[in-house]
């Protein structure tokens, strides 16, 4: 019989422990394979959709899945490119806020035969996407009409400014504005077109200006309303930069608290004019919970989780109203999902 020296049991013991230690590394990557990759896709480039990439990605941290954040800066072209390439590399499921809901149908309606795909922020309801995350817009569209005629009590002129009509989130709160202004009963359907001037009583509402995300434009819009309306009592802006242009052109023109601000979202311009009494207040979102919430569903449905999806398809993440009497807390609190 053939004895085994100790520099024979030494090199067994070493192959022994590269082949298990191989093994373990194949087993590793096998493991990481099988990790779920999604995307998480914004409607545009705003400190809004930083907050809700901190979310997304700590879902994917939180939840062992592969999460790529992308915000096409370049519109609707920009992010049918970004969606085009995530279905060729195979992306198991997309969460994506459309630009123009009424005009990316088919878009999202093939994605959708290729992956998992919801909506967040803004919806796509006659499409077959498979859930939507996030606020009834049209709902905090009347918090913010409310909080207008709050402190607007023998009325006024209003203007209103966002960035673009066609998305459904943006349709949807600046209907539930004006039906709220005008005492009229909640109808999330109804359209008014924007170049309308529409008054009731004492309020009356001038035509809607739109940017097209476009950061001088909002703020020129802003300059030419005021301009046009030295009598204008309000400025009130529907997505998170708009408010913040409002109030550059207010102190240019030495209008600071002669024109009554009110804001959408939760920039840092924004609750900081809170916090300095040149903003009333704002409605916000929870772009923390869109992210989180988004990546959360999607893992859940691609794991064969359908129950996860209630029958009317919309996951709620209720809007709330800051205003001086709560913004510090509301500050602290983002600060502290920021990690700041």
């Amino acid at each position: 019989m053939r004895r085994t020296t100790p520099r024979r049991l030494s090199s067994l013991l070493l192959v022994t422990i590269c082949l298990y230690s191989l093994s373990s590394c194949n087993r590793a990557k096998n493991n990481d394979s099988l990790r779920p990759h999604v995307a998480y896709i914004t409607n545009g480039v705003a400190s809004f959709w930083s907050i809700a990439k901190v979310g997304a990605e700590k879902a994917g941290q939180d939840l062992s899945i592969d999460v790529t954040v992308a915000m096409p800066a370049e519109g609707i072209n920009d992010q049918k490119r970004i969606v085009e390439d995530l279905l060729i590399k195979g992306v198991d499921g997309i969460a994506i806020s459309l630009i123009d809901a009424n005009n990316q149908v088919s878009m999202v309606n093939e994605a959708a035969q290729q992956t998992k795909l919801i909506t967040q922020d803004a919806d796509a309801p006659l499409s077959h996407r498979l859930a939507y995350v996030g606020m009834d817009n049209y709902l905090a569209g009347r918090m913010l009409g409310a909080l207008v005629k709050e402190n607007l009590p023998d009325g006024g002129s209003i203007a209103l400014f966002v960035g673009r009509i066609e998305q459904d989130n943006a349709r949807k709160r600046r209907q539930g504005v004006i039906d709220e202004i005008l005492s009229r009963p909640s109808a999330a359907e109804r359209f008014d077109p924007p170049g309308e001037t529409l008054t009731l009583g004492s309020y009356t509402i001038l035509p809607t200006q739109t940017d097209q995300f476009d950061r001088v434009k909002a703020k020129a819009n802003c300059e030419d309303t005021l301009l046009k309306n030295p009598n204008l009592t309000a400025m009130v802006g529907l997505f998170a930069y708009n408010a913040p242009a409002c109030l550059e052109a207010l102190k240019q023109a030495d209008r600071v608290h002669k024109v009554k601000l009110f804001s959408f979202d939760e920039a840092d311009e924004t609750l900081s004019a809170i916090e300095q009494d040149l903003m009333i207040g704002t409605i916000v979102q929870n772009p923390y919970q869109y992210g989180y919430q988004s990546i959360k569903l999607l893992k859940e449905i691609i794991a064969g989780n359908t129950p996860a999806i209630p029958p009317n398809k919309f996951i709620d993440i209720p809007a709330r109203r800051i205003d001086r009497s709560n913004v510090v807390q509301f500050r602290s609190e983002l600060d502290a999902l920021l990690g700041k």
